[in-house]
């Protein structure tokens, strides 16, 4: 079952996605806001559970006015938090149903529960075949909804609506041990000026590396309206979702066998493919540090290139032919956004565990359930709040436990 949060953080996300739009500026033209959240409301919004729900112009724009004032963390329940979320299908099993039916369009929803229960995936009583019949109606109905959106969408007239991100395996480096290890260079793209917003080397190609080049775009040009991205597991994920959210940016994901929607990105890897890839001589390299050199100086000399679909002009003059178009978040807001989030219950003696690493709590969180927001390499962990700000904790000392006074570090609502 879902813990508390993760159902909280559903419900939230759901009703981002209501008023993302408004957020965003991507929505159609309404004659106001009230005619907004009228249409809206008679459309309807795909819960967490994959059904259609419709809520009244008032409570749509509650949540808007909650945004705008308090950030993504005003849009979370304080009470029940199962709203629209099925306790029965787990992620797991919609990918397995997706996938079949990806795969296999005519497979029936009988057939498809049947092979569900034959591997296993469905135990005897747990879950009906009409619950799973529901469910694949809802992604019939968003598939044919998708298919008749209109293909060019991601060819925007403005720099910072769409960014488009991907990541493709590049040479082997010989580190100082003597091994040979696999680098993947992950990118982000602004579709309409074609500019390299930002390019980087790793060892590995995950959803931390990829937050990590996202997080130096969005600290350098601003946020974009619309991330793009591939529909694989390292990007696919609630935190990429939570993170979008907290920026005021949405994030959309690739169907499967529609390669124009990442086209400009795939281009790009072959042109860095071609000249930057086959003219290195991996014997001058030696560290990441290195490889990274020569990347980036291939990414500046690309920007500054004239550029033919730019008529003439380079990525980079293009993308500053807009400069109000850039608006730069505040740095308290980018550092609290790019934490990654988990849940820990706290010991009696107010102790947590996080990767067989011991921290300490404040003692009033005693056998309680909380929220922990952390930077990626783990070196700053805070508890959330009640009221959203971030208190940090520390390692255990069980020779020194004295008691430190504790800061909190408030967590921004976003642009007024």
């Amino acid at each position: 079952m879902e813990q508390e949060q993760e159902k909280k953080q559903a419900v939230a996300l759901m009703r981002y996605s209501a008023i993302a739009p408004l957020i965003t500026g991507t929505q159609e033209d309404y004659e106001s806001l009230s005619a907004y959240f009228h249409t809206i409301s008679a459309k309807g919004i795909k819960a967490p559970d994959g059904s259609l729900r419709h809520y009244s112009p008032g409570t749509l724009e509650k949540w808007y006015l909650s945004y705008k004032k308090s950030g993504f963390d005003a849009l979370v329940p304080s009470g029940r938090s199962d709203c629209g979320v099925s306790r029965k299908i787990d992620e797991d099993l919609k990918d397995q149903i997706i996938y079949l039916k990806h795969h296999y369009p005519r497979m029936s929803a009988a057939a498809i529960y049947k092979q569900l229960q034959d591997n296993g995936s469905i135990r005897s009583g747990q879950l009906s075949e009409s619950t799973v019949c529901r469910f694949i109606n809802q992604l019939v109905l968003q598939e044919r909804l998708t298919n008749n959106q209109d293909m060019r969408r991601y060819e925007r007239p403005h720099i910072n609506e769409v960014w488009c991100g991907d990541s493709s395996a590049g040479p082997y480096l010989k580190t100082a041990d003597g091994k040979k290890h696999r680098v993947y260079v992950i990118a982000l793209i602004d579709d309409a000026s074609r500019f390299i917003l930002g390019a980087d080397v790793f060892f590995n190609d995950t959803f931390v590396n990829l937050m990590s080049v996202m997080k130096s775009a969005v600290s350098k040009y601003g946020r974009p309206k619309v991330f793009n991205f591939d529909n694989g597991a390292a990007y696919k994920n609630r935190q990429m979702e939570l993170l979008a959210a907290r920026i005021g940016s949405v994030i959309s994901y690739c169907r499967p066998y529609t390669p124009t929607q990442k086209a400009k990105i795939e281009r790009w890897f072959r042109t860095l493919k071609d000249q930057w890839m086959a003219s290195l001589d991996m014997r001058d390299f030696h560290t990441l540090e290195e490889l990274r050199g020569s990347l980036l100086t291939f990414v500046r000399h690309y920007n500054q290139r004239p550029h033919s679909s730019l008529k003439g002009m380079s990525p980079q003059e293009r993308f500053f032919q807009e400069p109000e178009l850039i608006y730069r978040l505040p740095d308290e807001l980018i550092e609290t956004s790019f934490l990654l989030e988990i849940e820990r219950r706290v010991s009696a003696d107010s102790v947590i565990v996080i990767d067989q690493v011991e921290y300490e709590v404040d003692y009033r969180f005693a056998k309680r359930r909380i929220t922990l927001r952390y930077t990626p390499d783990m070196k700053d962990i805070f508890i959330v709040e009640a009221d959203g700000s971030l208190t940090p904790i520390r390692l255990l000392n069980k020779h020194d436990n004295a008691s430190v006074k504790r800061d909190k570090v408030r967590l921004t609502g976003g642009e007024d």
